[in-house]
């Protein structure tokens, strides 16, 4: 008998995906031999790797208080949902911009499907454990209810242990607990090209290097970027510090390597005023920096003797092609405008043009009318980071420390149609007091516009998108939220509570839109994929991604209406196989049965009831 499928909060399609498992199938897939009845012989996988197992008991380890617990709450599959709202949207039917409220470990397992290896790049400036900035406990059982209760969706008193101070005991553990899972989750949404910048202080500089090294790979770090953020002077510092640190590293550096000409900023062509018959060009020179410790070549070439950049065969050959030429007592070589724009500029790890927070702070001022944050980077330093990669249309840009919003900015006044996904806990507004030189939660909110910092954040996404005319400068919002499906209760005094499970699936403040979303996350479609509404004989008929899945949420389905899935599926894409409807749904059970045979005759087997 055929059956049709269904979703409840037990099953995988209702959950994030288990990078548990997922790790295991890798596993299985290089040595499959390791594994029996689904468990995995860890001395057999010793004898596979041999010699390079260490088992001793010194070994060079970084290690902290939780960090088992840290790396569980990364792999805890999430039980929760984004909502989209549409409200405070902008430009929602054609945006692909996403701006989420909610835990950013939570939203990061939530996206791990739909986005997984579609990240170019990158950027976060997360807290930087000075004392003053918040970070919270994450919760290895119930982390959405935890999420709820210190946003203050339940628990007004949430945010009474938000502060990490150095008379915690545990400050740095506490910290590195909050980054780690974080980071963890992140590195599966980048490509095999994508970056990652994340900016940090002297506070967790050195912690932050040990755990990115063990995230990404020692062999993944590019660079430490030095970054000089304030041009005033501290007089109450025995040394003033006027940097922060951009720490820079690759999912796959060798990728980056292998394309590192095209890394980087766009080139000065106004320095090609040289002109012969093959064009404007300049001079470059042709000595070898750093001399035989970088292994340059040492030879004599038209009577010039020293260490040169290119071997004495390939310096005979751009000789004989009119590229190398002899200028005075030396030789230059001529690059031509025309092969140099295919290159781009290097960039050095020191990063001084004057893209201080004070200035950035000044702008968020006056755009916004208010001081919300002391030490907000500048729009110019994004958009650095930006050219360096992630420049070409089609890239996403992720930022899951949002702040102030200012990624979005930078990506929506970008020259070219790059995409962001935004991350944003709804936090308190604290004011930063200049006298006392500490953050303070805002006693008298009632008088400003904004309740939290995600407020701020859509307030400044939305006047920059209000102030350009292109079709994707808009963004769409969703707010985490518990699953759309109802949670089975065993509580058998609640006889009412028992009824409704057995006859309703969804949770009563739900919308159809809501569950679409939903659905969407859990088949693994992205947030911004097209859909197209069909409302036919009363019943409304959601269709994803130009007919890859259809999906019907209402009550009252019949067989007409699962034969007009059938026709519009052959109107749309003939190789669609995937249909969702709600559970209850259906007049009656005889409908549901003869429904799913009216699919498979279609060749539609993937149907599934919510």
């Amino acid at each position: 008998m055929l059956k049709m499928e269904k979703i409840t909060i037990d099953s995988p399609e209702s959950k994030s995906i288990n990078i548990t498992n997922k790790n295991i199938e890798q596993l299985k897939q290089l040595f499959p031999e390791v594994i029996s009845e689904g468990r995995i012989n860890f001395d057999t996988l010793k004898k596979l790797l041999g010699d390079e197992v260490d088992e001793s008991d010194e070994r060079y380890n970084f290690t902290w208080n939780g960090k088992n617990k840290a790396l569980k709450i990364a792999q805890t599959p999430s039980l929760g949902t984004l909502r989209p709202c549409k409200e405070e949207s902008i430009n929602w039917n054609t945006t692909e911009n996403l701006f989420i409220e909610g835990d950013n470990l939570e939203v990061l397992k939530l996206l791990q499907k739909s986005y997984h290896k579609k990240i170019k790049m990158i950027y976060i400036d997360p807290p930087y454990n000075t004392g003053k900035d918040f970070v919270y406990k994450d919760n290895f059982h119930d982390n959405i209810n935890n999420y709820l209760n210190v946003s203050g969706q339940v628990d007004s008193e949430g945010y009474k242990l938000s502060s990490n101070t150095e008379k915690s005991g545990r400050y740095h553990s506490d910290w590195l607990n909050m980054i780690y899972p974080r980071l963890k989750l992140s590195r599966n949404l980048l490509r095999d090209d994508g970056i990652i910048f994340i900016s940090i202080d002297d506070n967790e500089v050195a912690n932050l290097l040990k755990v990115c090294n063990e995230i990404f790979g020692e062999d993944n770090f590019i660079s430490n970027i030095v970054h000089k953020s304030r041009a005033s002077i501290s007089n109450d510092k025995i040394i003033s510090s006027n940097h922060n640190h951009i720490l820079l590293y690759a999912k796959n550096k060798s990728v980056i390597h292998e394309y590192r000409k095209q890394f980087g900023l766009e080139a000065n062509l106004d320095d090609f005023k040289l002109k012969d018959n093959k064009g404007y060009y300049k001079y470059a020179p042709v000595d070898g920096p750093g001399g035989e410790a970088k292994g340059n070549p040492y030879y004599e070439f038209m009577g010039v003797e020293g260490y040169f950049r290119f071997s004495k065969e390939k310096m005979s050959k751009l000789y004989q092609e009119g590229k190398v030429i002899k200028v005075g007592n030396g030789l230059q070589q001529k690059l031509y405008k025309k092969d140099f724009q295919f290159s781009r500029k290097t960039v050095t790890t020191w990063w001084d043009e004057k893209l201080y927070t004070s200035s950035a702070t000044q702008q968020l001022k006056k755009m916004l009318g208010g001081d919300y944050f002391d030490s907000p980077k500048h729009i110019a330093l994004i958009q650095k980071m930006i050219e360096l990669w992630a420049r070409n249309d089609g890239d996403i840009i992720l930022d899951f420390f949002a702040g102030s919003g200012t990624t979005g900015q930078s990506v929506l006044e970008y020259k070219k149609n790059i995409k962001f996904i935004l991350v944003q806990l709804p936090e308190p507004i604290k004011t930063f007091n200049y006298k006392r030189n500490s953050l303070k939660v805002d006693k008298d909110q009632d008088k400003e516009e904004f309740k939290v910092i995600s407020d701020i954040t859509k307030k400044r996404l939305f006047l920059t998108a209000k102030s350009l005319k292109n079709s994707n400068n808009g963004f769409k919002v969703f707010k985490l939220d518990k699953t759309n499906i109802l949670p089975w209760d065993a509580d058998f005094e609640n006889l009412e509570y028992i009824i409704k499970q057995s006859t309703q699936s969804i949770m009563d403040d739900r919308t159809s839109e809501d569950v679409l979303y939903e659905i969407l996350l859990k088949y693994g479609y992205e947030l911004t994929a097209s859909v197209d509404k069909k409302v036919i004989n009363e019943n409304t008929i959601f269709v994803v991604a130009e007919g890859s899945l259809f999906v019907c949420l209402d009550d009252q389905i019949s067989l007409e209406t699962v034969e007009i899935i059938v026709r519009l599926k052959e109107e749309y894409d003939p190789e669609m196989t995937q249909v969702v409807f709600k559970d209850e749904g259906f007049t009656s059970d005889i409908v549901k049965t003869n429904a799913i045979q009216i699919l498979k005759q279609a060749d539609i087997d993937d149907v599934k009831s919510i």
